[in-house]
């Protein structure tokens, strides 16, 4: 039984939205599932064709198919979506590249892609996602326009339609900031013409747009395509102008001063946290190199330089990067990795599909449909569910999320970290059991504390020196230790449910009301990880 009704739930969700947008500290807490809304879901009575990702054209999901379909992502805990840009494209032949499927290729932001449905179905969308006590992320292009010439671009379809607001053609010269910032994306077959930023009246009609856009769909955050290719000073008043979330993406490796440099006060809430995602890869992928040092190097400095890590969005897939199934054959790498990105500091993203095990390469074959799967509750998704279930307890429950995590151990056989009073032991090994691999910690527990690992439910006992020891003589799985004490009002581990009130965040009331509760298919799963067996020190 739940501390409210669902319909009080939802007048006092209603209440908060009206009073206040969406902030850093309200995001902070949320996990996101991230969808191009052309391969997400057809509409209700849509034939189930297939999708051809080879062809690069439109595949006919949309938000009626999102709106519909919103159970699926729910049930594995997730508080919000994030969806692909929703305004008008470039509307012609189609291109070398294919057509705007995707919805990058911009032209006019004032209005919406009826490719992907009306006004109507945005806002039916984004009212059922308030309803649930979901947030909405939604992509937007402000650098670029799509024009069909470098040399003499047709401007007539765009928001600006004056070839003064644009900054003359040349092609981009990556690594060099000046050229980044001014040159334009694309070629000649697809030219992407770099809107001038600096205008004072592109500023001034960019904030008109962006406050107005906002409140008129009562979006909850943004994530912002190509952030590093504007100037840093436009992001500032341009997202207060917004009034929400603002998550920008700095595309990049491991270096994390180049990424650091775009989150602060001067520049962005927040922004997609390449350099970990960079270290995960290349330390927890099979076949793969194995660079243990880099990850633990790359989550010290970013501890240093960011400017908030519990903020940054934290992913192993997007649509610019090739699917982890198509870069590791071990399904245990993905588990380990992911657990890193759940239990860390940050914002989990998880990309549509990555449940469902795709395993495209580069674009545009990572832009898989995700209907021909039938949405199956596969291991992956039931993975999930538990990490969601897990981290949105103790986020509505304690300040969690605020606390800073330290890594414990680190050695080329994986990591320990901790956030809060959970320990989450991460092996590189992958699946095959390995007589003798182990993973001793420190931990800052008692002698004799008792422990739970909300994996596999079994119990461990914190021994002396306060030790405890991950041995994995059966395959290389992850470990979450939550002391046992703390876990109820969970639903793990067959604890019960806790009557959840809201903490003081938007809607958080409602969150908690919508984490799955353990099922068979939570049951199944801790079957199949039941490996890894770990005794106390």
């Amino acid at each position: 039984m739940l501390h409210f009704s669902i319909s009080l739930g939802v007048l006092l969700l209603a209440w908060v939205y009206s009073a206040s947008a969406a902030t850093a500290d309200e995001w902070r807490g949320r996990s996101i599932y991230q969808i191009i809304t052309d391969r997400y879901a057809l509409p209700s009575g849509s034939a189930n064709t297939t999708c051809d990702t080879t062809r690069q054209t439109f595949c006919g999901g949309t938000w009626k198919g999102i709106r519909d379909n919103l159970d699926y992502i729910q049930k594995m805990g997730f508080t919000a979506i994030w969806i692909s840009p929703v305004n008008k494209n470039y509307e012609g032949p189609r291109t070398a590249y294919g057509d705007p499927y995707h919805g990058y290729w911009v032209q006019d932001i004032s209005q919406l892609n009826s490719k992907f449905g009306t006004e109507d179905d945005l806002n039916d969308l984004i009212t059922e996602l308030h309803r649930r006590g979901m947030y909405i992320m939604v992509d937007i292009v402000v650098n670029h326009v799509m024009v069909t010439s470098t040399t003499n671009p047709d401007y007539s379809n765009c928001f600006f339609k004056d070839a003064s607001f644009y900054h003359p053609y040349c092609p981009i010269v990556y690594g060099n900031a000046t050229s980044e910032e001014v040159c334009w994306f694309g070629d000649e077959k697809v030219p992407l013409a770099d809107v001038n930023t600096s205008n004072p009246t592109v500023i001034e009609r960019y904030g008109q747009w962006i406050e107005e856009f906002v409140q008129k769909y009562k979006i909850d955050g943004l994530r912002i395509d190509a952030a590093k290719h504007v100037q840093k000073s436009f992001w500032p008043p341009f997202c207060k102008k917004a009034g929400v979330f603002c998550m920008g993406e700095v595309f990049g490796g491991a270096e994390v001063d180049p990424v650091a440099e775009w989150q602060g006060p001067d520049a962005l809430d927040s922004v997609l946290n390449f350099p970990m995602y960079t270290a995960l890869r290349d330390a927890y992928t099979i076949p793969g190199p194995a660079n243990t040092t880099q990850l633990d190097q790359v989550f010290a400095e970013a501890k240093s330089k960011f400017h908030d890590t519990t903020v940054l969005g934290n992913f192993l897939e997007n649509h610019d990067v090739p699917r982890w199934h198509n870069l590791s054959v071990d399904p245990q790498s993905l588990y380990n990795a992911m657990t890193w990105n759940f239990m860390s500091d940050g914002i989990p993203i998880v990309y549509y599909g990555q449940e469902q095990s795709f395993s495209g390469s580069g674009d545009p074959n990572n832009r898989e449909a995700l209907w021909p799967s039938g949405y199956a509750n596969t291991t992956s998704y039931q993975y999930i569910t538990t990490l969601n279930q897990l981290r949105n307890f103790l986020v509505n429950t304690t300040d969690w999320a605020k606390q800073e995590t330290n890594i414990l151990t680190s050695s080329p056989t994986g990591f320990a970290i901790l956030k809060g009073s959970i320990i989450s032991i991460l092996t590189t090994i992958g699946s095959p059991p390995q007589e003798g691999a182990h993973i001793s910690v420190k931990t800052p527990f008692e002698t004799a504390t008792a422990l739970t690992n909300v994996i596999t439910c079994q119990q461990w006992v914190v021994g002396a020196n306060r030790m405890i020891d991950a041995q994995y003589s059966l395959g290389g799985v992850p470990t979450i230790l939550v002391p046992s004490d703390q876990l109820s009002g969970s639903g793990l581990c067959g604890t019960d449910l806790a009557e959840i009130a809201g903490n003081g965040g938007k809607a958080d009331a409602l969150n908690a009301a919508f984490v799955a509760r353990p099922s068979a298919s939570v049951l199944s799963l801790t079957a199949v990880l039941m490996a890894a067996i770990a005794f106390a020190a």
